[in-house]
């Protein structure tokens, strides 16, 4: 069944969730910063990784080389500017808040527990080849690891930012559900090069989350979203162009 990857990425967010819920409150203060703290250092380790294994190579001659880094740079610069004319970081927030009002939930961090763990599961290499697999060959293998690993993290999550990680499951489902129904109308276009170039920006903005997590640069993440997809629209222009030049 098509989707079932994500669904089940939904349920294990929900439930680790709800686990991080019930422990939060025997957690002291100090305890809850210092697991923020780790999981900062975490976040940008796996994101400074996903970003060198999609930059460098060994190639013939066993030489270590380098590759997609200009078109790395390009897909921030441009997708930053369409974030921000779309202030989706923004529009992240007063989602969070909205829901925050509804449910008259009164802790302070809601939102923030809400946008950091939505942008967490879905700018990651696993989520987007993951949704790709699923929606090109109906295999969800790689999302039901994901599930693994989210439901963990929501636990942690939960535990330190409350209720809102909850909520990025919602996020979550528009995202990989929308690439991967996508996934069998974009089929010719998704080569494997242009996977690896949207997971390799994916990994940038892990890091980026890591450092918001830390406090160390408050970066606009989500603005940068648009980044993730700006490979596919490069290779569509580059197909355009070698078609109908001269």
């Amino acid at each position: 069944m098509i989707g079932i990857g994500t669904i089940v990425n939904a349920l294990a967010i929900i439930a680790g969730a709800v686990v991080g819920m019930l422990i939060k409150s025997g957690l002291p203060k100090r305890f809850k910063d210092l697991i923020m703290q780790a999981i900062g250092l975490a976040v940008i380790i796996i994101g400074l990784s996903g970003t060198l294994q999609g930059i460098f190579f060994l190639d013939d001659q066993g030489q270590l080389g380098s590759s997609h880094i200009m078109l790395m740079i390009f897909s921030l610069v441009v997708g930053g500017l369409l974030g921000e004319l779309l202030e989706i970081e923004k529009k992240l927030e007063q989602m969070g808040s909205w829901v925050q009002h509804k449910l008259a939930a009164k802790e302070g961090n809601f939102a923030q527990g809400f946008i950091t763990a939505s942008l967490m599961y879905c700018v990651g290499a696993m989520a987007i080849v993951g949704a790709l697999q699923d929606g090109l060959s109906a295999n969800p293998t790689i999302l039901f690891s994901k599930s693994v690993l989210d439901g963990v993290t929501a636990v942690i999550f939960a535990a330190s930012m409350g209720l809102g990680v909850a909520f990025s499951a919602a996020p979550v489902v528009l995202y990989q559900g929308g690439i991967t129904l996508l996934a069998g109308l974009l089929r010719p276009l998704l080569t494997e090069a242009v996977i690896s170039q949207m997971s390799l920006v994916g990994s940038v903005l892990i890091m980026a989350i890591g450092f918001n997590i830390l406090e160390i640069k408050r970066m606009r993440v989500g603005n940068l979203l648009p980044a993730v997809f700006i490979p596919l629209l490069y290779y569509v222009i580059t197909l355009v162009i070698q078609t109908f030049a001269p």
